[in-house]
């Protein structure tokens, strides 16, 4: 008899340490919590909905050792993509996936980058420095680049300055995390809500975070996401109203007028 006491006891404590793990896994994901971070990074290659502070978002985050970042707007001919479907349909008679996509930039009614702008066909326009309205040159404004397996976010006097020559570069404006703070700009108690996307990038180059808000938000809201949610070293704001997201995986290729630079991810 004390022998079956012994062994059913030892049942009922590893069906409660079962129990105990089912409904902390349960818990951990009614929460929101933030994209996993482990001995391996965050999760990769993975775009989720998230709440965070009350405000409804989109976060993709990619390694840049595993997936392939890139900028598109014009094929070689010089024709603008200008949607997602149309660089969708080019990638695929190339055997390629676009895997994911979001508008990579503020542009003029030519559709042409209003900054600093490089990918595979080449350069358009200059790393634009110059005061003038508009949420571009709320300064310091800012250029996201990759190159190879290294992303960088800095501040377009700091990226003129470092003489960098990167293979993909988009310029826009403003900047939203500025190594670790939030743009000098920002005020908690700001009224103005839009809609927005932006790119920020881990501290060390390796992996960028996207996210889109699928409700309004503040800058300073926005740029709290990825210092503090996402936990981004340096952020982007890439623009407002015209945001837009093509991710297949969460059912998600949203309509709307004509784009300019638009930043993809390509398997």
């Amino acid at each position: 008899m004390k022998t079956w006491g012994r062994d059913n006891k030892r049942r009922m404590l590893v069906l409660r340490a079962i129990v105990t793990l089912f409904l902390t896994a349960i818990l951990a994901a009614s929460c929101g919590a933030p994209p996993q971070t482990d001995a391996s990074g965050p999760k990769r290659g993975v775009c989720v909905e998230r709440n965070y502070n009350g405000d409804s978002y989109v976060v993709c985050t990619f390694q840049l050792s595993r997936s392939d970042v890139r900028l598109f707007h014009s094929d070689r001919d010089g024709i603008q993509f200008r949607q997602f479907d149309t660089l969708a349909r080019e990638l695929d008679e190339q055997g390629k996936n676009l895997a994911f996509a979001m508008n990579g930039g503020m542009y003029h009614e030519d559709r042409s980058p209003v900054g600093f702008y490089r990918d595979t066909q080449g350069d358009m326009a200059n790393v634009n420095i110059k005061d003038g309205p508009g949420n571009f040159h709320l300064k310091p404004n800012g250029v996201f680049w990759i190159d190879g397996n290294r992303a960088g976010i800095a501040e377009s006097r700091a990226y003129l300055e470092a003489d960098i020559d990167p293979d993909y570069a988009t310029q826009s404006g403003p900047m939203l995390v500025i190594d670790g703070a939030l743009h000098p700009a920002f005020n908690k108690d700001g009224v103005s809500q839009k809609r927005r996307n932006g790119v920020g990038v881990s501290s060390d180059g390796q992996t960028v975070f996207f996210a889109i808000s699928d409700t309004a938000v503040t800058f300073h809201a926005f740029a709290s996401l990825f210092r503090d949610y996402l936990g981004a070293k340096d952020a982007l704001f890439l623009d407002g109203q015209v945001s837009r997201l093509y991710a297949p995986g969460i059912g998600r290729n949203e309509p709307g007028l004509d784009m300019g630079p638009i930043i993809g991810v390509v398997e």
